[in-house]
């Protein structure tokens, strides 16, 4: 090392020991018009599991609590969350950023699917162009004032994933699962992403826990015994919640009424993410 090191690796192209000590440093900086206190994200290790609905009903409970709330939709090639709280057309912008939009209780969106002309046009993009955006939806979006901003992740542990893990400011994560032995499997490989990127996991939501029927109000495991206690407690995990098989809440995100839904399932969550 010379000793006239000023120890930043990134202007100096001596070899010696000290390179490679430091570590690189990827966080983006958010829009000058942006102030979020908190960001969640909200991941699953596989794709059907009902991921983009829990985001939103996420950000719909701390929107009813009284906090200012926005969804970021990093789900480029798949994005719903516009369908679900019934937002359509083109997202505004200025010279000093994009404008998100509000759904009708006032949860700030970002999503792709509001920048193309059809909503129906398919995004076919590679991995560095979607990690690319995902950034921008951090950099370039006036968020404004914002309480608990929710992230909603593609499934698995890809370029997206590790993309808002070192730009974005992230407090902690929810992993996203159903019933099935093989999703607990891949329940921990998302805690495993989230120990490496030393991010901590705030609660897991088992989706698709068990359907209640109408008739005897018995609730019947259509997917099999749940192993959601034991997940959590392997992983150390404290916080846990299970939804139900619900026509009446899928109708509502199809109708984009998501803000409408009914139910207490997820308040224990919800807790959990407002102790921060």
């Amino acid at each position: 090392m010379s000793e006239n090191c000023n120890h930043d690796c990134s202007s100096c192209g001596e070899s010696c020991s000290s390179r490679g000590q430091q570590k690189p440093d990827f966080s983006a900086p958010a829009n000058v018009h942006s102030s979020v206190r908190r960001v969640i994200g909200v991941v699953s290790g596989k794709g059907g599991v009902g991921k983009s609905m829990i985001t939103s009903l996420m950000a719909v409970i701390m929107r009813r609590r009284g906090h200012s709330t926005a969804i970021l939709d990093a789900d480029i090639t798949g994005p719903s969350i516009p369908k679900a709280f019934g937002v359509h057309g083109m997202l505004g912008a200025t010279e000093e950023g994009i404008i998100p939009a509000a759904s009708t209780t006032g949860v700030k969106l970002v999503s792709l699917n509001l920048m193309l002309e059809n909503e129906t046009d398919p995004v076919v993009w590679r991995g560095p162009v979607i990690a690319g955006t995902v950034k921008q939806f951090w950099t370039d979006v006036m968020w404004g004032d914002v309480d608990f901003m929710f992230v909603d992740m593609p499934p698995g542990t890809g370029d997206v994933p590790l993309t808002v893990f070192q730009s974005l400011p992230v407090d902690g994560i929810l992993i996203v699962t159903s019933p099935q032995e093989l999703v607990g499997m891949i329940v921990e490989k998302a805690v495993h992403m989230a120990q490496m990127m030393n991010v901590p996991v705030l609660g897991v939501v088992e989706n698709m826990s068990y359907f209640k029927c109408d008739a005897c109000g018995k609730e019947h495991r259509i997917f099999g015994e749940s192993h959601l206690e034991e997940i959590a407690a392997r992983n150390q995990i404290a916080h846990t919640a299970r939804l139900p098989m619900d026509p009446a809440l899928a109708a509502a995100c199809d109708a984009g009424r998501i803000e409408m839904f009914d139910g207490t399932w997820l308040e224990p969550i919800a807790d959990a993410i407002e102790a921060l």
